[in-house]
């Protein structure tokens, strides 16, 4: 720009110089002849007068042509600020649409994950729900299989208890019918005894009746033999029985057994149980179950106790 105003600055004052030389041809001056001092101080005068204007009229012209650039130079440096202004403005504009478009990113992100979430949540809710059902059911029908093994436990002790009764009155009929032979033996015995010692007849009729004796005392022992492994039935049906309620069954002891070896006291705490073979799995929820149940089923009476006091078993889960 500097370049370009010096450039035009010469231009106007080789114009102005050139307007002079110009104005002094209008005038007729002989720049060839010498002239006279008198006409050299005459035609001196006026073009020292002319260049000194001339060159007020070029200084105030460059100083316009300066004050042009100046004012030029500013508004250029307006213009530029204000484009720069007008820049920033569109860059801080920008920025922020920018960060309002991330922001909306960012929120729709949340958004999204937070319906995920939210559908996560609500699917494991549903699936916890499922799963307590399931439970519930379950824990029925284990409720109703103990029921109905508890039912079938009851009536199983209630025929054991009747055909005990039975059996028991069976053996009271066979022991009156023993004595009445008896006192008929003995009576028979005396009769004879006092007709003079028997002859071969009333021996025969001794040997009979004491083998009638020896068949009715054995039977009288068969029937309390017979009554005494009822007893015992009885008491081993209530004690599985009882070891199947407690037993906690696994879907692995389907169709596997277990021996278990019980003592017990004379009021049915169970002092040792030993497994004797079978599946080890049965066998750890057998022994589980018979500690769980710590006292079982006894007979008050002595005898059938002496049998149970010490009694191996067979433990097979029961399935519906």
């Amino acid at each position: 720009m500097a370049g370009q105003s010096d450039l035009k600055l010469s231009v106007i004052i080789s114009a102005i110089l050139h307007i002079g030389v110009l104005a002094a041809l209008a005038l007729n001056v002989d720049f060839n002849n010498k002239p006279t001092s008198t006409m050299m101080s005459a035609a001196k005068a006026p073009p020292v007068q002319a260049v000194v204007v001339d060159q007020q009229k070029v200084d105030d012209y460059v100083q316009k042509l300066k004050a042009d650039k100046a004012e030029t130079a500013r508004k250029e440096r307006e213009r530029q600020a204000e484009l720069e202004r007008q820049a920033d403005a569109a860059k801080k504009a920008r920025e922020q649409e920018q960060a309002r478009i991330q922001k909306l990113a960012e929120e729709r992100k949340q958004q999204e994950l937070d319906a995920k979430q939210a559908a996560d949540a609500a699917k494991a809710a549903q699936l916890k729900a499922q799963q307590e059902q399931k439970r519930a059911q379950q824990a029925e029908a284990e409720r109703k299989l103990k029921e109905q093994q508890r039912q079938q436990a009851e009536d199983a002790a209630r025929k054991a208890e009747e055909k005990r009764k039975a059996e028991e009155a069976a053996a009271k009929k066979a022991e009156a019918d023993r004595k009445a032979r008896e006192d008929a033996a003995r009576k028979a015995k005396a009769e004879a005894d006092r007709k003079a010692k028997a002859d071969a007849e009333r021996r025969r009729q001794e040997q009979e009746l004491a083998d009638a004796m020896a068949a009715e005392q054995s039977a009288v022992s068969a029937a309390r033999n017979k009554q005494l492994q009822s007893e015992l039935d009885k008491y081993k049906a209530m004690i599985t029985s009882t070891i199947q309620r407690n037993l906690v069954l696994d879907e692995a002891m389907r169709g596997k057994t277990c021996r278990v070896d019980i003592k017990l006291a004379p009021d049915g705490f169970v002092t040792s149980v030993q497994t004797t073979g079978g599946d080890p799995v049965v066998c750890r929820a057998a022994k589980a179950a018979i500690n769980k149940a710590g006292r079982l089923p006894v007979s008050p009476e002595a005898d059938v106790y002496q049998l149970l006091k010490d009694i191996n078993l067979e433990v097979r889960p029961e399935f519906n």
